[in-house]
């Protein structure tokens, strides 16, 4: 009786930067790095320190955040497969503020010397790293502006209306929807102030809630 003959099990990523949705020129830069596996809640930055590296992500989800003296966080930004952190501290000064992983993640880590050693073979590089410096200048510049020109409700109302998807019903659904403290870190207030103002919006008519799912009934006013 002959043995049964049994194929292993395919590797599910046998190159994980091949997969990884990047441009071309940072695909070649993210093969000069060193790729690093890490679980849910690793800080990979800390605010204050030095460092002189990039971190591209080719698979999980980071966050970049800042404490402040009362220990509330703001949450700056999170960033999937095909973007990178740390491009800030590449001039020698102090990180920006926190990163660590939301879920398990992959990244290549490149230095950098790897880095110049990249934009010497490829200079057009440079312009797609200034490009994604001045983009997020930008938006940190319209999120202080929002913050500094309207109160909790304006600002939880324009995420709000960010994170939802219209539905053929003329409701809006944000399925998966951000937590009360995510929200709350997004707008750099207090967990306890996003869940008054949405059970306010539920009490009158504008908003349902479910666990991770919110429906926006119908436009929300303008002032609260």
């Amino acid at each position: 009786m002959s043995a049964r003959r049994t194929n292993p099990a395919p590797d599910p990523d046998p190159d994980p930067i091949a997969a990884a949705p990047l441009s071309d020129s940072l695909r070649t830069l993210a093969r000069r790095g060193e790729l690093r596996r890490l679980r849910k809640g690793v800080q990979i930055i800390s605010e204050g320190d030095r460092g002189d590296t990039l971190y591209i992500v080719l698979a999980g989800e980071l966050r970049a955040y800042s404490v402040g003296l009362d220990d509330r966080e703001v949450t700056y930004g999170r960033y999937g497969a095909g973007e990178y952190v740390g491009e800030m501290g590449l001039d020698g000064g102090p990180r920006s503020a926190n990163v660590e992983t939301l879920a398990p993640t992959l990244l290549a880590l490149v230095t950098r010397p790897t880095l110049e050693a990249h934009l010497r073979e490829d200079p057009a590089f440079a312009f797609e790293l200034l490009a994604k410096v001045i983009r997020r200048a930008r938006a940190a510049t319209m999120g202080f502006r929002q913050i500094a020109l309207n109160n909790v409700y304006g600002r939880l109302k324009a995420l709000l209306e960010e994170v939802t998807q219209p539905q053929p019903d003329g409701t809006r659904v944000a399925d998966p929807a951000p937590s009360h403290q995510e929200i709350s870190q997004q707008l750099g207030c207090t967990r306890e102030m996003v869940s008054r103002v949405m059970k306010d919006l539920e009490r009158g008519g504008y908003v349902e809630v479910g666990r991770r799912r919110i429906v926006l009934r119908r436009a929300l006013p303008a002032k609260w």
